[in-house]
């Protein structure tokens, strides 16, 4: 028997936490971003539409690539290609749909700022609703453990057996903290090397959730795969070269 619960039922309705978890996941994210926007002086009047283009988009994206990894899964069952509260959502597909969405609209509706200095702004916020949603949503739904375990931290999924690695957890943790590492950058070098806070967040976030997939998920999970490794790898390359440029660019200005 699963000890985290997937759904409740209110009347002859039946509500799943997954979906219910990642949309309060949301909503703060929203909220937080629009304050970090208004903080670095930016208009927020478009900032509603780009947040639900962007919503709408990451989870296309990241259904599409989760049934195109795995689908034999998905072949022949349409009804499984919606099913989003049993898991099967891809992160990094929704990213290489919702990154270039976000860029085209950043540059349609804010043509005049900086996209380094409008992600540095951003992004902390996204890190942080990322890590809200890992624990508000992954963590309850069908198949959300990782490898078997014995250890005291195991705990019971739904459609798993055993005591599994509760990674929403872990990962929630990991981007708690990245978060936090992140806005401790910002304090330290507050306005410099605009893009850097930006490119930190990639370097790290693709490394560690290429290791997460590695080590605690590998080919059980749905969306396992040695190409989410790569990705992640990929992402994490991205992040240092824009930092190294970002940085060199600073200096190069600064000893003009």
């Amino acid at each position: 028997m699963s000890g985290v619960p997937t759904s409740f039922h209110l009347g002859p309705f039946v509500f799943h936490l997954y979906g219910l978890g990642l949309a309060i996941a949301a909503y703060v994210t929203y909220l937080y971003a629009r304050r970090r926007l208004t903080r670095a002086e930016f208009d927020v009047e478009p900032f509603g539409r780009l947040a639900a283009v962007l919503i709408v988009a990451g989870l296309i994206g990241a259904r599409l690539a989760n049934v195109a990894t795995n689908w034999p899964y998905y072949s022949g069952h349409p009804a499984r290609w919606f099913a989003v509260w049993q898991g099967g959502l891809a992160s990094f597909g929704g990213l290489a749909l919702a990154v270039p969405v976000g860029l085209y609209l950043q540059r349609r509706w804010w043509p005049d700022s900086s996209l380094a200095r409008f992600s540095d702004a951003l992004v902390p916020a996204l890190v942080a609703g990322w890590a809200l949603g890992r624990v508000l949503g992954p963590q309850f739904m069908v198949n959300g453990g990782g490898h078997l375990t014995h250890q005291w931290f195991g705990l019971h999924y739904a459609g798993q057996v055993g005591k599994r690695v509760p990674v929403p957890l872990i990962q929630g943790t990991e981007d708690g903290l990245l978060w936090l590492g992140l806005l401790g950058l910002e304090r330290l070098r507050p306005g410099r090397h605009l893009g850097v806070v930006t490119g930190v967040a990639m370097f790290v976030w693709g490394v560690v959730r290429s290791l997460d997939e590695r080590l605690l998920l590998g080919q059980q999970s749905h969306s396992g795969s040695v190409g989410v490794q790569i990705a992640g790898l990929a992402l994490a390359l991205a992040g240092l070269v824009l930092v190294v440029r970002q940085t060199r660019a600073a200096r190069s200005t600064l000893h003009r």
